[in-house]
């Protein structure tokens, strides 16, 4: 971590105060994608030649893996130029954060354990780290506290290609000679073992089949530029990757794609703050599920080239299912309708006339949330821990909030913007996890937020 990169961070308050109620206006540059970059930093140690990875996102789990992969000799230096887009948040994905990335001289395969506790992508090195040295040492990986997250898929995966692994209490000890290709079935759609398992897989002998695949941007991203660096990998954007592993890889240039969590967040926060924002340089095409999810909320934008504008005479009013019935918004595997996006959709559904069921089906502690929401003056029936029905629209107002995670905080956070009154939300650095500068960048829209 670079010194101005931490008396940054330190610089900047865990509250935010916001007074709600103001429209907003204008144009938002969407940050790289935050479950892009941890993948294609961690893709560096599969080679010792340099990568130059581009539109990076300044975020916290960024800096922390940064951090991580420094202790275990990688290089990785920001070029000039970052420092400007530093004071101005709102730049142009052309001059967007640029990082120089080698691990020529990588020796050690213990993950510090304190970093590694802090974010989930701490388990994206076991793969490659097995691959480059035949060993890893990993803690209990840390992240949000939204329920279990199993840590089977990964090991079980690693062990298909060879790893041999020993589970304790303070994380876990793998090994392997030169891993193997095999046929592999996920037991769990799930994104990170997808991209460990294809980390590992690219310098493995033999062929690898991985079924039951992970399609998401951030995984074809990884996908994209693995093959880059001279991987052969077969089926991106597909449940099934075929990867024949190869003797070495080389360095390579790579720009990661716009994050399309951000891209759903902004959509929602104008929606339910009446505001006219031109999302630009987004991918469109990554956002039909978002459409269909958000337009039973009343909810619709244009598309303009590369850009989303939502316009600010949104309908909000909740579109039934046919014969009358209570619709649902529910979460799936890619291209389904993200759980990430979940929290932001009962934001919304909160300011839309009509009720609407709510369904998470991945995480039994992630709508616990809603909690904060009532307080607002939310109408939100919790019925267990995956369901809640929302009934709207309810006036909010002000609250003192705590952010419990990254995108339940950045929920809360769309909340506040379109409350009466103050609201001051602690805890913020959560939010700062996935969400690159976001207090700069909402008050360039027109947002009353400020640290304190």
């Amino acid at each position: 971590m670079d010194r101005t990169e931490g008396s940054d961070r330190s610089a900047r308050s865990d509250r935010l105060i916001v007074r709600g109620g103001r429209q907003l206006r204008g144009t938002v540059h969407v940050a790289g994608n935050k479950n892009a970059a941890g993948p294609a930093l961690a893709a560096a140690l599969l080679t010792d030649e340099p990568l130059k990875l581009t539109n990076v996102p300044r975020i916290r789990d960024v800096d922390v893996f940064a951090h991580m992969l420094r202790r275990l000799g990688v290089e990785i230096e920001p070029e000039n130029g970052n420092q400007a887009r530093a004071a101005s948040a709102n730049t142009s994905a052309a001059s967007a954060n640029t990082m120089n990335v080698c691990a020529a001289r990588v020796s050690s395969g213990r993950i510090d354990p304190e970093l590694g506790r802090q974010i989930r992508m701490s388990l994206l090195l076991a793969g490659p780290l097995l691959a480059r040295l035949g060993r890893a040492e990993l803690p209990p990986p840390g992240g949000d506290v939204i329920g279990r997250r199993r840590v089977d898929t990964h090991i079980l995966a690693l062990q298909s290609l060879g790893a041999k692994v020993e589970a304790q209490r303070d994380g876990y000890r793998l090994t392997a000679g030169r891993l193997r290709g095999a046929d592999i079935l996920l037991d769990e759609m799930s994104v990170t073992a997808t991209e460990n398992v294809l980390l590992a897989a690219v310098l493995a002998e033999g062929r690898t089949i991985i079924r039951n695949a992970a399609s998401e941007p951030h995984v074809q991203d990884l996908c994209g530029l693995l093959t880059a660096m001279g991987a052969r990998i077969a089926g991106c954007g597909t449940n099934r990757l075929e990867i024949d592993g190869v003797e070495r890889l080389g360095g390579a240039e790579f720009t990661i794609g716009p994050d399309y969590l951000e891209v759903g967040s902004f959509i929602g926060l104008a929606a339910v703050t009446r505001s006219a924002l031109r999302i630009a340089d987004c991918r469109p095409e990554e956002h039909g599920m978002t459409r269909i999810m958000f337009n039973r909320l009343g909810v619709d934008w244009s598309i303009d080239g590369n850009d989303i504008v939502v316009p600010e005479d949104q309908r909000l009013e909740i579109v039934d299912d046919y014969g009358h019935a209570v619709p649902k918004i529910d979460d799936a595997p890619w291209p389904g309708f993200s759980a990430d996006l979940i929290s932001i959709a009962t934001v919304v559904a909160t300011q839309a006339r009509g009720a609407v069921l709510i369904h998470e089906k991945l995480y039994e502690s992630r709508l616990f949330f809603v909690d904060r929401l009532v307080s607002m003056g939310a109408r939100i029936v919790l019925c267990d821990p995956h369901r809640a029905v929302v009934m709207g629209p309810s006036r909010l107002y002000g609250q003192a909030l705590v952010s419990p995670d990254i995108r339940a905080g950045m929920a809360l956070l769309i909340a506040a913007l379109c409350a009466e009154g103050e609201s001051v939300i602690d805890n913020a650095q959560q939010i700062d996890r996935g969400y690159e500068r976001i207090d700069q960048r909402l008050v360039e829209l027109g947002a009353d937020v400020r640290r304190g």
